[in-house]
């Protein structure tokens, strides 16, 4: 009720509020009782299973997911009798991602485009106009569109705000928008705006790729051209084909024209602004280019079109007002703000020891590292039969790590990551360690969006603070551009990481941190530290 209190008051002078509110202290109550308060609403998070919570305990918010996740009823119709269940269809692929929701046919001469027969337009279920099968992913599309409050992740969000303003412009105007998980914003919007190129999306264009010096911004935009108009040749080859004309096929378009999109668009956005654009070092694998990523430095520009709502909220445990507001392009004295003092958890659940071991950086001695190394395999042995987690800073530390452990430890390691060995996702890699008693996950992602509560993890290891990899040009060039930037991303991720095993008022782990390099940090970031981290950081 306090931290309501003083959102209340905060909007009396602002219209866009930060809240630092710690994990336990009921971000998501709050949420929904603002959406109440305001009548109509938005709420945004970046995670599907923080999505699944918001749905699973207030059903005055109505959810939208991505297209993956609902069997294609045109699919379903094509393969039969082989497929008669939604179950089977989603098991085996027939997601309404890979369906045909515009059709295109050749009548009389003329392209003429129209929905699948199972996409009604917003109106003709707004108004209950639409006879026959509805397709799932629109009814729930459309059910939230058209109710009070609705729930979407942030690329459902960012797409609908920026793409769909003709389409559905008159159901967007709601009076607050609640962003969760809003220190991933950032993260969110590059992964919206800009482009990876990969050797697979060159090689079926038929493009030699060592023509373009990939150092230089307009051979970028000279590649996306050559790419868009490869694509644009197909979609003509293939609609000029007597085989086409005779026997209309959208499936054999439909993918080159949604890779044709991707490249004009991210064209678009670069022309647009070619000074902020950066091309990341290209990957190589074998001697071979892989990939390149160009991407915005700032991303204050696409905040202005994403963010229209009249009352506006971000939320997160671990967000810092003045690097949010930069990073943004919020005028930070036009931002009120609500820092949470106090975690509704114990001290002794969740407090930190600070060992010390060895400061850490890229130049560390061999024997500082093997130390760091040696302290992680005494506190696995001291907790040989608890499962735990031990958090670092890139992968190649992962394997430094894993490799240089006792052979007992060694045994007990999971290393985790969005890919892994043997193609396990991230999420099977935690189920099994949640089945195997002593498992310790190795990760250096893990620093958030995961839940390792109770006997999931009754320790957490910190190996090296998490700096951003200033090898990649983006994070060099914002690093020099926005110090404060920096620095606040390092603190965000290791505090994130302090709470990945504490999860409820009843839940607790011993947390160590390894790298004595963490004082000089929070010395450098001590304005920056929520006040509800001052207890276990004696602050």
């Amino acid at each position: 009720m306090e931290i309501l209190n003083q959102i209340d008051e905060q909007f009396k002078s602002y219209s866009k509020v930060v809240l630092c509110a710690p994990t336990g202290s009921g971000k998501s109550p709050i949420a929904v009782t603002l959406a109440n308060k305001f009548k109509s609403s938005f709420v945004v998070t970046a995670s599907k299973s923080l999505q699944d919570q918001y749905q699973g305990d207030f059903s005055l918010l109505k959810p939208v997911k991505g297209k993956e996740n609902f069997a294609c009823y045109k699919q379903m119709e094509h393969n039969k009798p082989k497929i008669k269940e939604v179950a089977h269809a989603l098991e085996i692929g027939l997601t309404c991602n890979k369906g045909e929701c515009i059709e295109k046919r050749n009548e009389n001469g003329k392209t003429i485009r129209k929905n699948c027969k199972f996409k009604p337009s917003i109106k003709e279920y707004e108004y209950d106009e639409f006879e026959g099968k509805i397709c799932p992913y629109y009814e729930q599309k459309y059910l939230a569109l058209t109710s009070p409050h609705s729930l979407w992740n942030y690329s459902s969000y960012f797409q609908i705000m920026n793409f769909n303003q003709n389409a559905y412009g008159e159901y967007l105007g709601r009076q607050v928008a609640i962003f969760d998980e809003a220190h991933k914003i950032e993260d969110q919007i590059l992964q919206f705006v800009g482009i990876e190129i990969t050797s697979a999306h060159v090689e079926e264009c038929g493009l030699d790729i060592t023509r373009y010096n990939l150092d230089d911004i307009d051979m970028i935009i000279t590649l996306l051209d050559n790419m868009a108009e490869y694509y644009a040749r197909e979609i003509r080859n293939i609609e000029d084909s007597v085989a086409y004309q005779n026997n209309p096929d959208y499936r054999r378009i439909e993918p080159l024209e949604k890779k044709y999109d991707k490249v004009s668009q991210a064209r678009i956005d670069i022309v647009s602004d070619k000074e902020n654009f950066v091309i990341n070092d290209p990957k190589m694998q074998s001697g071979r280019f892989k990939s390149v990523l160009v991407v915005p430095l700032d991303i204050s520009k696409f905040t202005q079109e994403l963010f229209k709502a009249q009352h506006q909220i971000f939320m997160s445990a671990t967000i810092e007002k003045d690097s949010f507001c930069e990073t943004m392009g919020f005028n930070k004295d036009e931002v009120g703000f609500v820092d949470t003092p106090y975690s509704p958890f114990a001290l002794e659940n969740r407090a930190v020891n600070f060992l010390d071991i060895k400061r850490l950086n890229y130049k560390s001695p061999p024997e500082d590292e093997m130390a760091v190394i040696n302290t992680i395999d005494r506190l696995m042995n001291e907790h040989n039969s608890e499962r735990g987690i031990v958090l670092t800073s890139s992968k190649t530390w992962c394997f430094k790590i894993k490799n240089n452990l006792s052979k007992p430890n060694q045994k007990r390691i999971r290393i985790c990551h969005a890919k892994n060995a043997g193609g396990k996702t991230q999420n099977e890699v935690i189920k099994e360690h949640a089945q195997s008693p002593g498992s310790v996950l190795l990760s250096s992602s893990l620093w958030e969006g995961v839940d390792l509560k109770d006997d999931m993890s009754r320790f957490q290891i910190i190996a090296k603070i998490p700096y951003p990899d200033f090898t990649e040009k983006r994070t060099a060039l914002k690093k020099k551009k926005y110090p404060l930037w920096y620095t606040s991303q390092t603190l965000m991720r290791l505090l994130q990481g302090f709470g990945r095993s504490i999860r409820n008022e009843k839940d607790w782990a011993k947390t160590y941190v390894l790298d004595a390099s963490v004082h000089y940090l929070l010395s450098r970031s001590k304005p920056m530290v929520p006040k509800a981290f001052y207890d276990i950081l004696g602050g």
